[in-house]
């Protein structure tokens, strides 16, 4: 593993081999996040990286987030995310013993409204970086997952966690509404109203297997290494497949998830009557064929 974060700078040799050949990966120096790149397959960690604060989200690690995302959607190299965090939990959610969490006070009360929301869009962004990164993101939390790890994890394409893991939305009990992401997509992951009303209004802790029956995730496992194992073979799955097809797939549920039917349509006739003339489609026909495995062009 070769790491970008500045905390890490070690070198261990492990089955597969890691170098920092993919350039844009490589040259992220990120504070609280790192970024860990698989050159032989375009697998990319993505780790929350405060252990000692039990992973909670200063605002420089919103800054973090929103970089390594940007950089990697557009990084040819990257073809898979694996976003997880070190320690001994995901996130504790938003570091409220943080002074810059919250902009600075002004004297008048519409003006700080006004560096609230400034404020707030850039928490609202780096979550966002993850859903419109062009390479699926598989998040893969283990022990708590609080407040704003539920934020973060919702704008991901695929979600796997540990039997450890212990889930809230716990903005309504410390006075607030969840404001980075959750209320808005939770309820089109789960697709049960009511539970999502009761999990954010109660801010109850539920567990990873109440996670796994509402929808949230789609598998447990027993601990972090066989989660990670799991998020590696989902990765391996999807690298196969071509590039093109996989963010075209990305793009066009993340469309028909916020649009009606007939605009879905249009919008998919649109984009595969370009992206149908690729090269992709001609060698996975030719592979299919010959039942071999084809290999395509980087994106």
């Amino acid at each position: 593993y070769i790491s970008t974060a500045t905390t890490t700078t070690t070198t261990t040799t492990t089955t597969a081999t890691y170098t920092s050949s993919i350039n844009m990966a490589a040259s992220l120096n990120l504070e609280t996040v790192a970024v860990t790149a698989d050159t032989e397959s375009g697998i990319v960690r993505v780790e929350l990286n405060r252990p000692k604060n039990l992973n909670a989200m200063n605002m420089q690690l919103f800054m973090d987030v929103r970089k390594a995302f940007d950089t990697l959607s557009e990084d040819p190299d990257c073809r898979v995310i694996i976003l997880s965090g070190r320690g001994k939990g995901f996130t504790a959610g938003l570091d409220v013993l943080e002074p810059k969490s919250l902009p600075a006070p002004t004297p008048e009360v519409s003006r700080y409204g006004f560096n609230f929301m400034k404020h707030l869009t850039i928490m609202q962004d780096a979550f966002s970086a993850a859903e419109s990164c062009l390479k699926p993101v598989i998040a893969v939390p283990h022990g708590p997952c609080i407040g704003a790890g539920i934020d973060l994890i919702t704008a991901c394409d695929v979600r796997v966690c540990t039997a450890s893991t212990v889930f809230s939305i716990r903005e309504a009990a410390v006075g607030l509404a969840a404001d980075v992401g959750t209320l808005a997509r939770l309820p089109k992951i789960v697709g049960n109203e009511s539970l999502v009303r009761e999990l954010a209004l109660t801010a109850r802790n539920f567990s990873a297997q109440e996670a796994k029956e509402m929808g949230l995730v789609s598998r447990v496992l027993a601990s972090e290494e066989e989660a990670m194992k799991a998020a590696l073979e989902i990765a391996k799955q999807i690298i196969a497949n071509s590039p093109v097809a996989v963010a075209g797939t990305k793009k066009n549920l993340n469309f028909a998830r916020d649009h009606q039917v007939a605009e879905s349509l249009d919008y998919v006739r649109t984009w595969n009557a370009c992206m149908i003339q690729s090269e992709d489609l001609k060698k996975a026909m030719k592979a299919a064929m010959s039942k071999s495995k084809p290999t395509y062009a980087k994106l």
